[in-house]
């Protein structure tokens, strides 16, 4: 798990995004093993963690949040993004709760191929941030 959050952590410091870390996050959080996988790019990047779900909601107030899961019906491609909106991405195996989900602003889907389940989660990230990007920052 470490290594897919020091990817998020160079892919958010490289195009210059926030990245925001709802707890519990699923594994253990180790600075020392963070810093060696995220490399010189830790210093970059404008992380901040949020101690819960609570937590996450009070500080994205007035923000859309858009979470992006393999039960949405629309693609993500087809939604229009707002520049203050906040894209969420759960984790491989399970996604978000389905009461987190409900609490969501909009849910969108990256299209998959017959029989596939899921991509990587920073993969599915760089997609949407990208998409995110391509709408808002033209």
């Amino acid at each position: 798990m470490a290594a897919n959050t020091a990817a998020a952590m160079r892919l958010c410091a490289g195009l210059g995004v926030c990245l925001h870390i709802i707890e519990p996050c699923g594994f253990v959080w180790d600075e020392r093993k963070l810093k060696q996988v995220a490399m010189d790019y830790l210093p970059l990047v404008n992380l901040t963690r949020h101690a819960g779900w609570e937590a996450f909601v009070a500080w994205a107030q007035g923000r859309r949040i858009v979470l992006f899961s393999s039960k949405a019906g629309t693609p993500y491609t087809s939604f229009a993004f707002h520049s203050a909106d906040c894209l969420m991405f759960g984790r491989e195996s399970a996604g978000v709760p389905d009461e987190i989900a409900r609490q969501c602003t909009a849910l969108v889907t990256i299209p998959m191929a017959a029989g596939a389940r899921c991509l990587n989660v920073v993969t599915s990230a760089a997609m949407g941030l990208g998409e995110f990007l391509r709408q808002t920052k033209s």
